[in-house]
């Protein structure tokens, strides 16, 4: 399990394979990665603290694909002048400040059932 927390707090990546990076299972490396240069900046969708640790307790990951079509997805409902949105991902759900490009919270699965969503002007479902 991806701890999120320290991974907020390490050194930007360097190029380069080492041992421990060779024993992590490909998603939780690439999902590594990819919080890392939202970290940075590198990629326009921000992720909020709040976000992140419902993300770790809930075991939530995104791949760099997903991740993508969740960026694409934010991006349309800015065109369609959208504040905050709810995106719909298979069995994920996260809602997005639009005009900040940050993910405020995360659910997932049943959890995204069982949840009233307020404070949302639309929803994009991928």
């Amino acid at each position: 399990m991806i701890d999120l927390r320290r991974i907020q707090n390490l050194p930007p990546v360097q190029q380069g394979v080492t041992g421990s990076e060779k024993s992590q299972p490909k998603g939780k490396e690439d999902f590594a990665r990819v919080l890392e240069e939202v970290k940075e900046g590198q990629s326009q969708l921000r992720f909020s603290a709040h976000a992140l640790e419902r993300m770790e307790q809930r075991g939530i990951e995104l791949t760099p694909v997903e991740l993508e079509r969740v960026q694409d997805a934010v991006k349309t409902a800015a065109d369609k002048g959208a504040r905050s949105s709810l995106v719909l991902l298979d069995e994920r759900a996260f809602v997005i400040s639009v005009a900040n490009n940050t993910v405020i919270t995360a659910m997932e699965g049943n959890g995204v059932k069982e949840q009233m969503i307020t404070d949302i002007d639309s929803a994009v479902i991928l």
